[in-house]
């Protein structure tokens, strides 16, 4: 099956069937050329001899001698019949090919019997099967009727006939010289087809291998240039698209990989969305907001609703209204404006293509500006009054005892020591912010040192019925950081955990070795921080609860100098929360 499908085995296959076939034509035409000259060359000897034998028996009056002049007149391979009526006939004398036609079978014979009564020359092919001959029982005859002159009267004939198995010899000789040319022209053919499967076949296959090398990536697959025709010319232009192919390939590959770090670095999300609104193509950036959604359906895995609602519908509109559409959502916290645009194939919509900006520093830069100077003013405000209103009441001698000018006086002092601790925590985050914070690193064994600040807030949890939890999981058991710094992040995270932490409620403190480097979270089971002030928790004067009384309440400067004492660890820090589920705050110390 392999040689039929192959190009020699085709090119083999139809000079083959050309070959037969034009022999096959050859071959009829050549019996029946022969068969034709033979048949006239015999009908016209075999009309002269008997005109001639009808001549003789006519003018010699001795019919004897006659007959035995005629006999003279024909071969071994022909018989003659000298009748003159059913009564009156003579054969030739015995042939070793042919036996005596029965006078019977003339004068039956429709077209030999108008010999007799039109003088014609009658001249007709005839099988006798009923004659017994000693070559072929099925050898055709040819015979000749030449009308014979008894009398005035009577008519008789002069019927003369001859085998053909000479004509059947020769077609038998032709068609075995045909077979035999047959046969050689097969043998030459072979040869040439596989001649041609050196020279046409081969460079074929080479181009095959070369082509189905390509196709696995190996564009530096070459095809011999063997010969200097077509086949020459194909492998050169087989080359030649090789190497524009490699071109275009390493082209599109440089084009791609632009296009991935050109998208990788940019600020901006971007999203490409299919004409089914499935995401085709999305980066970092963009990846972090579909995070956020994520978490906000209660999965960090991909939930059934790939994008939020509000996206899914700007993308309805761009593809209906093919107009670009501008919205702005927020996501734990985060302010994002998308920018969507139709992305055409030709003249059709085939997708989307949508533009992620953050605009949550913009926002959260907006939002100081506008509380900056209400919250100073507001922390500052509370002492001040007190102080002047405290003074007042010394000057204006309302505390007649010496108890109450005490009294007056330490409130006095603890506005002013309140005073200065909000003008200490604000100069000591701006020497943070300013670069100017110097850290004590040291090699510290982390089970035992979280193990000794946790201690510090079992009193206060047992007093307001909070669990406290801690989960150490390390594979490195120390890590190089200052012991003060940290404790002083982790004192303020466990200890605002607490603080918005119900009785009956939980407070997780769980360490974890991550690659390189040390994840600590802080998770309680509290009352949660809203979305809207999630971007804000670690600014200066930050308070989730704006409810809370000037004793509870702290300066609102806590996170915000955490966060500070975190970056000068090149760490970093963040919070996830959702209303009256709890907050988790989690900060990452590198090796």
């Amino acid at each position: 099956m392999k040689l039929w499908r192959s190009v020699v085995g085709k090119l083999w296959f139809t000079i083959l069937l050309l070959v037969s076939f034009v022999l096959s034509i050859l071959t009829v035409l050549l019996l029946q050329f022969f068969e034709n000259y033979h048949v006239n060359e015999a009908k016209n000897d075999l009309t002269k001899t008997a005109t001639k034998i009808a001549s003789i028996m006519e003018e010699y009056d001795d019919k004897q001698l006659a007959r035995n002049i005629s006999w003279e007149l024909i071969d071994e391979m022909t018989k003659v019949i000298i009748v003159y009526d059913k009564d009156n006939y003579w054969y030739s004398p015995d042939s070793n090919v042919l036996e005596n036609l029965p006078i019977s079978s003339i004068f039956n014979d429709k077209q030999l019997a108008r010999v007799f009564t039109n003088r014609e020359v009658i001249s007709e092919k005839k099988y006798l099967h009923e004659i017994t001959a000693p070559v072929d029982k099925n050898s055709q005859l040819f015979l000749v009727a030449a009308p014979l002159k008894v009398s005035n009267e009577e008519n008789g004939a002069v019927i003369i006939y001859q085998s053909l198995r000479a004509v059947e010899e020769t077609s038998h000789q032709t068609t075995k010289l045909i077979l035999l040319a047959a046969g050689v022209a097969i043998v030459l053919t072979t040869i040439f087809a596989f001649f041609l499967s050196t020279r046409i076949t081969s460079p074929l296959l080479k181009m095959r291998e070369a082509a189905f090398e390509v196709a696995k990536g190996k564009f530096d697959t070459k095809v011999p240039i063997l010969t200097n025709d077509e086949i020459g010319d194909l492998a050169t232009a087989f080359n030649q698209m090789e190497r524009q192919l490699k071109y275009n390939m390493n082209a599109l590959s440089q084009e791609k990989e632009q296009l991935s770090s050109i998208l990788s670095s940019m600020v901006d999300g971007v999203i490409t969305f299919n004409k089914d609104g499935s995401i085709l193509v999305s980066n970092p950036p963009s990846e972090q907001f579909l995070q956020a959604w994520y978490y906000e359906q209660g999965n960090l895995e991909k939930p059934t609703e790939e994008l939020p609602s509000e996206v899914r519908e700007l993308f309805k509109q761009v593809v209906s209204f093919e107009k670009e559409q501008t919205i702005e959502i927020t996501l734990q916290g985060r302010n994002w404006v998308i920018v969507m645009s139709p992305l055409y194939d030709n003249k059709f919509v085939r997708g989307a293509v949508a533009v992620l900006r953050d605009m949550t520093e913009e926002r959260r830069l907006d939002k100081l500006r506008e509380d900056f100077i209400a919250n100073v003013s507001h922390e500052l405000r509370t002492p001040i009054s007190m102080l002047q209103g405290y003074s007042e009441a010394i000057i204006d001698d309302i505390a007649s005892s010496d108890q109450e000018k005490k009294d007056i006086a330490k409130v006095i002092y603890d506005e002013s020591l309140r005073m200065g601790r909000l003008v200490n925590e604000l100069l000591d985050l701006a020497r943070m912010e300013a670069g100017h914070l110097n850290l004590h690193l040291e090699e510290i064994d982390i089970q035992p040192y979280i193990q000794r600040i946790i201690r510090k807030f079992h009193g206060l949890a047992q007093d307001k019925l909070i669990t406290m939890d801690v989960q150490i999981n390390v594979v490195h058991k120390t890590i190089m950081f200052d012991p003060d710094r940290i404790e002083q992040v982790l004192t303020n995270l466990i200890d605002n955990a607490i603080r918005y932490t119900d009785e009956q409620g939980t407070v997780v403190v769980k360490v974890d070795s991550i690659k390189d480097g040390l994840k600590i979270d802080v998770k309680d089971s509290g009352s949660g921080i809203p979305e809207e002030d999630l971007p804000f928790v670690f600014e200066r004067f930050y308070k989730a609860d704006k409810a809370r009384t000037r004793g509870r309440s702290g300066t609102g400067l806590g996170l915000a100098i955490a966060k500070n004492l975190i970056e000068a660890h090149n760490g970093n820090i963040f919070v996830h929360s959702k209303i009256d589920e709890g907050t988790t705050f989690s900060f990452f110390i590198p090796q």
